[in-house]
């Protein structure tokens, strides 16, 4: 009996510690977005901050007109987003981008969030952002989204 109750115990604390583990990397995965993605790419335009979270082969896959699949790298992203902020477009004064995080799932080293893309107080896209963990840190290497009827 001492022995099985020893085994309950065991279980008991390592399935604990397993459940924490996995919050401090929703924590730090929720971070990388807000940081990188919220922060760095939509409302500030701060390159480094982008840099920082996103994978340099990052892409950003849409569905255009006729279902036709097109493909947006950070890069060219951040090209963009260096305009944007020439054009006094950035950092945002108004509407600023806000998210909700719906779900983080993770297996090992990778994962995928799904989020509540906000401009302003109007609900715009849901996006599903895939991640990879490099040397430790959570880097975005992916996201796909569905725009919601205007």
């Amino acid at each position: 009996m001492k022995k099985l109750t020893f085994l309950f115990v065991m279980l008991f604390v390592l399935n604990t510690a397993f459940a924490q583990d996995i919050e401090e990397e929703k924590k730090a995965i929720k971070n990388v977005i807000q940081t990188s993605y919220v922060e760095g790419l939509q409302n500030e335009g701060n390159l480094e901050k982008i840099d920082q979270g996103i994978h340099p082969d990052f892409l950003l896959l849409g569905i255009g007109e006729g279902e036709n699949m097109w493909k947006l790298p950070i890069d060219k992203w951040k090209e963009k987003t260096e305009k944007k902020l020439k054009e006094g477009k950035l950092p945002r004064k108004e509407k600023p981008v806000t998210v909700k995080f719906l779900s983080i799932d993770i297996t090992g080293t990778a994962a995928v969030a799904k989020i509540e893309f906000y401009v302003g107080e109007k609900l715009t896209y849901i996006d599903y952002i895939s991640l990879y963990k490099f040397d430790g840190n959570w880097k975005m290497v992916n996201k796909i989204f569905y725009k919601l009827p205007a």
